[in-house]
Formats: structure tokens, sequence, C-alpha cells
């Protein structure tokens, strides 16, 4: 691997074991008879998009209307978008939908009441269920608010239910797979639930789930028809301190130049702050704070360290890494080190462009 030309923050890609991700997904939902509809907005990349349909995938998931236009120019045919609808967006919405088979997602029956006085087009819809997280959605145990929804939107022709969608986002919040779990089962007998009672009314609706946390660790589906993870491409720190996955699972890193050294204070000062990794932290045994792992670079990517060599600070472009005397005085100004990221997703989204292995560079949506 030539690192010559890095001279700020950038964003490693292993493709080998991103390809190794997303195949152990596609298996896995293969062998539960699942829907595999990944979620893009982790690499928002078409060319990674691409190595998806190598095992199958023909659907995906995006998280806003800008990037479902740019997966449709791409050649996806089949999208939906997993953010509350914005009615604000319509005519964008309605003008994609024109070329795409697309779905939206539904909060509210005044958004549905919108939607039935000033749609056009022919869209499906999912009503986002609320089964724990408490972000977005109508609470699944809130029957006849759904029931009025999927009633109202039988006003407009063009609109037609897909089913019902949900997110268990706080398992990203759990301390360990059992914890993980015990989310999963909960929400997966909240929506099963729904299920039996509306399925008779209609036959064809879906129960769409979407955390990679749950994706990944459960066994029992139940119920469930589709599966929308997305941080499996890459994983992270946060869903290896979870449980979720190994850190030799982490297909990505920010390689970062060596700006200072204080080994005075067992410090090293890094080009790479928070517009490039976010602020998202984990907590080390010793409840330090977390903001990237360090890892060695090397000719096949890159090698994990001891876990006293860690990023424990950001500010908006500096980062600072904790690290005994001797790896520090083993140092020079202007060596690489590549961090591990806390949340791959919002890594890539300010980085936005890959370096591969091999040298290639891939760009994503919003850098094309």
């Amino acid at each position: 691997m030539n690192t010559t030309n890095i001279n700020s923050p950038t964003l490693l890609l292993n493709k080998e074991q991103v390809l190794k991700n997303i195949e152990t997904m596609a298996i896995k939902a293969k062998k539960h008879h699942l829907i595999f509809r990944p979620h893009f907005k982790t690499h928002q990349s078409a060319e990674i998009g691409n190595w998806f349909k190598d095992v199958g995938v023909d659907k995906i998931t995006v998280s806003s209307v800008g990037m479902a236009n740019y997966f449709a120019h791409a050649g996806w045919k089949d999208i939906t978008i997993a953010f509350p609808l914005n009615v604000r967006e319509l005519n964008d919405i309605e003008n994609l939908a024109k070329k795409i088979k697309l779905n939206v997602l539904i909060n509210s029956l005044e958004t549905m009441q919108y939607m039935v006085k000033n749609g056009t087009q022919n869209i499906g819809y999912f009503i986002k269920i609320d089964t724990g997280y408490h972000r977005a959605g109508i609470l699944a145990e809130n029957v006849e608010q759904i029931q009025q929804i999927i009633e109202t939107a039988e006003q407009n022709k063009n609109l037609y239910f897909k089913g019902f969608l949900a997110h268990f986002g706080h398992t990203y919040h759990a301390n360990n797979q059992s914890d993980i779990l015990k989310i999963f089962e909960t929400g997966r007998t909240k929506l099963a639930n729904l299920k039996e009672h509306f399925i008779h009314q209609y036959p064809n609706m879906l129960i769409s789930i979407g955390d990679t946390p749950s994706c990944t660790l459960a066994n029992n589906f139940s119920g469930i028809d589709e599966i929308r993870p997305g941080n499996l491409v890459f994983f992270d720190l946060m869903q290896s301190s979870i449980g979720v996955c190994h850190e030799k699972d982490i297909a990505v890193a920010v390689v970062c130049p060596v700006v200072d050294k204080y080994p005075e204070r067992g410090e090293v000062l890094i080009y790479g702050g928070a517009v490039h990794f976010s602020k998202e932290y984990i907590f080390n045994k010793q409840r330090n704070k977390i903001f990237g792992k360090i890892a060695q670079l090397s000719q096949n990517g890159w090698t994990e360290m001891e876990t006293k060599i860690y990023l424990s600070s950001l500010s908006q472009e500096h980062g600072v890494i904790k690290a005994p005397k001797s790896f520090i005085n083993s140092l020079k100004i202007g060596d690489l080190l590549a961090v591990l990221p806390v949340h791959s997703c919002l890594t890539a989204n300010l980085l936005k462009e890959y370096l591969l292995l091999d040298g290639e560079k891939i760009k994503m949506w919003r850098n094309c």
C-alpha cells in the first residue's frame, strides 16, 4: 500500500473485508428467507452499491430524497426512503416515483392526509412503528391510529400500503449481546402482533426492520419479512464494543498525520478532529472516553495495537492520542497512523471519499 500521497485525514477502505461483510449478511438473509434491502446511508457510494448486486441485492434503503435520486441515477429501481416523509419535498418525491418503484415512510395521520390531498404518483408507503426507541413513529400498541392512517390512504388510489417498518435504534446503546437480543425480541413480538392483526386485511403486507446489531446477532426472525442493515458494510468500534462484530471485521480506518508529540504528558497530536470523525465516543474499561482506536498501517491495511493507545479527545481539526512514552518516542512528526472510527456512518459522511488499498479512489454521492 502506497501512502506517499496521504497528506491529510483520509478514509482508507479494505475492499476484501467489505465484500466479506456483505456476503455474510446476504447469506443470513437467504437462510432465513428475508428480503435483504440494505441501507446505503453508511457508504453512500454507487460503486460500493454495485458490490451488493454481486450477491443478488436489487432493493435498497436510503435516508434522503437526494440520496434516492443519486442511486436511482446509478440504476437502482426499487428504493425505500427510510426517513419520515417531508411534505416540502413531495414534488421531488413524485418526480422520482415516475422513474422507479419508490416507498416512503409515514409517521402520522397529518402527513398521510397531506399525501392523500396532494399525491398524484404511484407510491408505496410503510407506516413507521415505534417499538421502544422513541425517536419517531407510532407506538405499536396504537392500533386504532394505524388503522385510521391506512383507511385515510385508501382515499387516494395512487398510494399503496407496503406494511410496517421499524428501527430498533436502542440496540446501539445496549451493553452486550444479551441486551441487544432482548430489545430485538421485544420489538419483533410487537411487530408480529401488528402483523397478525392486519394480515387478513392486507395479505401482502411486509414487516421491515433495520438495525445492524439485531440483524447480525438474531436468529429468530419469525414474523419479519425484510431487513435493512447499513452499518454491516464497514462496522466500527461501537459495534465491536457491544459484541456485534470483531475488530478484524471493521473495514475502514482514517489515516491521520502526526503533527506533534508530547511524551512528557503521554500524548500525540494528529491532524484529524471532529470534522473528520464526528464527536461520537465509547468508553473503555477504565471509563475513559474513546473517540477512536489507533492501529498501525501495514502493507495489507492496518494491524491492531494495544488498548492503551487511543484517541482521547477531539476539537475541530485536532485529535489527541493517549499513548505510552515508548510508543510516542518511536514516532516522527509526519508519520501516519490509522484510527478505527467509533461510528463509521458519520465518519464516511464527513470525509466523502474512500482510498482503497490498491490506490483507487471512490467518491460518495455528495462529492461527485
